[in-house]
């Protein structure tokens, strides 16, 4: 049904869902990081030529990331508490956005989320 109203998110699903399959824990977290990145892109472009629609698509599959990277935390882990502060904070601030839309501060969480994603690719 979702490749009826719209083949190019057809497409960029079953691209994500290859991705996912059989990926490693490290690399489930690289694919949610690059989700954010990305759909803040969507997010931010589609308020600039007020598809609000696609706007609040970008902010939903945000939220969906920022999620499952909390969810992810091994909560022994040490840096777990910094990375459950980390995700909290991004996803109240994209939260705060659906409601009263900020392009600046959307901008500042994915400029941090863009540096996370630069330091995974140099670490790799």
């Amino acid at each position: 049904m979702l490749a009826l109203r719209d083949p190019n998110e057809a497409y960029r699903r079953s691209q994500f869902d290859a991705r996912i399959n059989g990926a490693s824990a490290a690399d489930l977290v690289r694919v949610c990081v690059a989700e954010v990145v990305d759909s803040l892109a969507l997010a931010i472009l589609a308020h600039r030529q007020r598809n609000y629609q696609m706007r609040s698509h970008g902010l939903t599959r945000t939220i969906t990331a920022l999620t499952a990277l909390e969810m992810g935390i091994d909560r022994q882990a040490p840096l777990a508490e910094a990375l459950l502060q980390f995700y909290g904070a991004a996803r109240t601030r994209v939260l705060d956005c659906a409601i009263r839309f900020d392009t600046p501060a959307l901008e500042e969480v994915r400029s941090d989320f863009t540096d996370l994603r630069t330091a995974f690719a140099n670490a790799s």
